[in-house]
């Protein structure tokens, strides 16, 4: 578990600062929210490998109380994942969160219909608001826009945008109904091309 810690502090600091030093690893174990939960969620993993009861639920409704964030117990988070805002996030599930994935807060990943939760790389970056649903695969350095609902899969490096998400892969725009979204006959909407939309 020790090992853990470690890991996480080394790529969260990674991740917030853009560095790797004493002085930026020590900033982010004593003055992130982010470090204090993903500590406290190591800790839970540690509880329920080592079948120590109530520990758990204990320190889930700590998370919940203290930082506003819902963790569930059947999720897997990569070393140094980030939270820049914690509150109003839940990942739950059976969702998987690579290494040094940014949530900027507000978000939700897990199940849309009780058929399966995402697995999200590394590196991906997801915007306020954004969610993430259903079993699909958010490809490494993804970026996820603010307020996006992502159902379906998003290859890496691409940008996912809208309600249900746009996405851009280098310079194409597709979408899984491109008939449920405003825009031209590409179903391209303002958001994801730029352009201003007329109302």
């Amino acid at each position: 578990m020790l090992r853990a810690f470690i890991r996480d502090a080394i790529e969260m600091s990674r991740v917030a600062t853009g560095e790797v030093t004493a002085r930026s690893i020590a900033r982010t174990v004593f003055l992130s929210d982010s470090y204090a939960v993903m500590a406290t969620n190591r800790v839970r993993e540690a509880s329920r490998r080592w079948h120590i009861p109530g520990v758990n639920r204990l320190l889930r409704l700590t998370q919940s109380v203290l930082f506003g964030i819902e963790l569930g117990k059947d999720i897997e988070l990569g070393e140094g994942v980030y939270l820049v805002h914690t509150l109003g996030t839940v990942i739950g599930g059976t969702s998987r969160v690579g290494k040094r994935v940014r949530f900027m807060g507000n978000n939700t990943v897990g199940s849309a219909k009780d058929n399966g939760c995402p697995v999200i790389e590394d590196d991906v970056l997801v915007g306020c608001g954004a969610r993430i649903l259903g079993p699909i695969r958010i490809g490494a350095r993804a970026q996820i826009g603010a307020n996006a609902v992502v159902v379906t899969d998003v290859p890496a490096d691409a940008v996912a945008v809208g309600v249900p998400a746009v996405i851009r892969v280098r310079g194409q725009a597709r979408s899984a109904d491109p008939a449920t979204l405003p825009g031209d006959a590409n179903g391209v909407s303002g958001e994801a091309t730029g352009e201003p939309r007329v109302r």
